[in-house]
């Protein structure tokens, strides 16, 4: 400051003012420099969190949980976004009624069915398909069924060793099932599916035969049937694909499960050629106990496969458990009175034998029709599927060793063309824009299932046999599989 007082006045005032206003400019350009770093270095306020949903949504997402409909609001949002307590329930619950129908319901069935030297085999069969199809399933099987992005015939590989199929998400089978809980509920299908041929080669087919023949066919036959009748752009799924090439209704299984099993048993129990001693050696059942235990667990566990299938726990559930039911008894009651009248007695065979058929026939339809349809169901279930297994098997010359084409390929064909004669809206709204031409449709669905299931079968039977061959030696037949196959014996003297 000492320079600027030796200045005269006039200078001096303008140097101060200068002096003032350099300072001036200089606060202020360091105050926005200040301001615009600390711009730079403060940190981006957060976005916006998603509005709450309003006290309307909330009751609406409600009110959807308790009509196992669509959410009101969106997934991210909602108060309930997982999947609904109740209803995946009842999903879990049906999961393991189906595979308790498999392991060990089948699995007694058809081991009382055989001789005693050939139990353990069937036992193993069951199990070792089991365990194969769930590897098979997790790797790529749930994928080619139900992964998008493939075509009307087969899905993708999208979720291959079941990726993006997370418990806590919902929407790939229902509203408010887990997503896991519908990938292990269409395992528990296609582990029974392949396991009801066994009953037709019953007794005279190798075991790594088995594993051969299961493992091609569910590439062959089932993953693509899973895919085109109940894939969202499936072939065949008239409720959700609008614009399948045939719009046929299937709600649990008919033409996946049994017409593909019980159609391709019938080839492949024609091209392996009749047990030794067929017609000439007697060949009974050796436990009727056993099979009756195994087709009270069938029955049961035929509630998960049926009302299991309206995939949740609301009144399609209640009606395809009615139906069921009604079926069933029905059936069994009516193929007993069917050999009353034609043999003189009711056999044991033939409650179990019946019932399994009013099962078998009453699955396509179960949440489609109304429980008197379905008791009509049951009579013609009892007396069709009989006439087949009492006469007409014997006729043809088949070997068919525990009736599984008899009772799964006829009772299967059954089911799908009566499930066209009776669905009906009031039991189901889904029928309704479906009802018109639908018997059509379900000829169409029952015409390539055949076709499709007996090309398949043919030529997959034959390359197993050209590769390791279909049958032991008749030796090892004639001691049984249980002693040669796998070393025990199912009983002990």
């Amino acid at each position: 400051m000492s320079a600027i007082h030796g200045l005269p006045p006039a200078l001096r005032e303008l140097s101060m003012k200068t002096l003032f206003k350099t300072i001036l400019c200089a606060l202020a350009l360091a105050g926005a420099t200040f301001t615009l770093t600390a711009q730079e270095s403060a940190p981006a306020a957060p976005a916006a969190a998603p509005a709450e949903p309003t006290l309307e949504q909330r009751v609406g997402d409600i009110e959807a949980y308790m009509n196992n409909a669509a959410r009101v609001t969106e997934a991210g949002t909602s108060k309930i976004a997982g999947p609904g307590p109740g209803h995946n329930a009842w999903q879990m619950v049906s999961t393991a009624l189906v595979i308790f129908m498999t392991l060990p319901g089948l699995a007694l069935f058809y081991g009382g069915l055989v001789r005693k030297k050939n139990i353990l085999s069937v036992f193993a069969q069951c199990f070792g398909i089991a365990g194969l199809v769930t590897i098979l399933w997790w790797a790529v099987g749930y994928s080619l069924s139900f992964g998008s992005g493939g075509n009307a015939f087969i899905g993708s590989l999208s979720n291959a060793m079941l990726n993006g199929v997370e418990s806590g998400a919902t929407g790939a089978g229902y509203y408010w099932i887990s997503d896991t809980m519908w990938a292990m509920f269409q395992l528990s299908f296609a582990i029974i599916t392949p396991a009801l041929i066994v009953g037709a080669i019953a007794e005279r087919m190798k075991f790594s035969a088995v594993l051969l023949f299961v493992t091609l066919w569910m590439f062959a036959v089932y993953f693509p049937f899973a895919h085109m009748v109940w894939a969202t752009d499936g072939l065949m799924c008239g409720p959700l694909n609008p614009n399948a090439a045939i719009k046929a209704i299937d709600f649990a299984g008919g033409t996946v499960v049994h017409m593909t099993s019980g159609w391709s048993a019938l080839v492949l129990c024609i091209i392996l050629g009749p047990r030794l001693g067929f017609g000439k050696e007697k060949m009974t059942p050796h436990s009727m106990v056993l099979c009756s235990i195994g087709t009270g667990m069938l029955w049961v566990g035929w509630y998960g496969f049926n009302a299991g299938s309206a995939l949740g726990a609301d009144a399609i559930a209640s009606n395809a458990f009615a139906t069921t039911t009604l079926a069933a008894a029905t059936a069994g009651f009516v193929w007993a009175v069917a050999e009353w009248i034609t043999r003189g007695h009711p056999s044991v065979l033939g409650f179990c034998s019946g019932i399994v058929a009013g099962l078998v026939v009453i699955t396509p339809g179960a949440g489609f029709v109304t429980p008197s349809s379905a008791v009509i169901i049951g009579i013609l279930a009892g007396i069709v599927p009989f006439i087949f297994v009492s006469y007409l098997k014997a006729k043809f010359g088949l070997d068919d060793a525990l009736d599984t084409f008899g009772v799964h390929g006829v009772g299967g064909t059954l089911g799908a063309i009566l499930t066209g004669v009776f669905a009906s809206e009031k039991a189901n709204a889904v029928v309704g824009p479906l009802k018109d031409g639908l018997l059509v449709e379900q000829l169409k669905a029952v015409a390539l299932t055949i076709v499709w299931s007996v090309v398949a079968t043919a030529i997959i039977a034959y390359i197993v046999k050209a590769v390791i061959g279909l049958r032991p030696t008749p030796e090892v037949e004639r001691q049984g599989l249980d002693i040669n196959e796998h070393g025990e014996e199912g009983y002990v003297d």
